[in-house]
């Protein structure tokens, strides 16, 4: 018994040959990378694929409302990767400064995705719950306890350093 190609096949083989793609594929290919980007997208807030799936399906998160600017990102940056590059440096930038961003954020920090830096992490030192500030003049730490710098006269390895936000 002899198996044929079917008529729909054949036609999408004769799209390929004339036009070197077809455009079922090619439109399942796109989809695919919005999809991409979209999942990615979540991801960079802290979502994981099981939590975005349950969310998506308690209609919490709207997933159709992420395409259109999934497509216009993916279009914007030429590849899913630039585009992913693209998340990543607005979402890094976004956290370190506790501000929230959507897909539409990479839009208008496109032009300066290049410049954007994560909040720096200042850390400050302290002794005993009390600042302390260091006297480039005189060389030596000071702690701060009640308005009055008193020299510390103490080990380095006892100065505890603290991020202050």
């Amino acid at each position: 018994m002899a198996l044929g190609i079917g008529e729909k096949n054949a036609k999408k083989i004769e799209e390929y040959i004339k036009k070197q793609r077809i455009k079922e594929f090619d439109e399942l290919q796109e989809e695919t990378a919005i999809r991409q980007l979209v999942t990615h997208f979540f991801m960079s807030k802290g979502l994981g694929l099981q939590e975005l799936k349950e969310n998506a399906k308690k209609r919490k998160i709207v997933y159709s409302r992420f395409t259109k600017p999934a497509k216009q990102l993916l279009e914007l940056a030429g590849s899913i990767e630039k585009a992913k590059e693209a998340i990543n440096k607005v979402a890094t930038w976004a956290t370190s400064r506790k501000l929230d961003y959507t897909i539409e954020t990479v839009f208008k920090k496109w032009l300066e995705l290049d410049r954007l830096k994560p909040k720096e992490i200042v850390k400050k030192p302290f002794y005993r719950n009390d600042p302390m500030i260091w006297s480039e003049a005189k060389k030596k730490w000071f702690v701060i306890k009640n308005s009055e710098w008193l020299e510390y006269v103490g080990k380095k390895e006892d100065i505890e350093w603290r991020i202050i936000e």
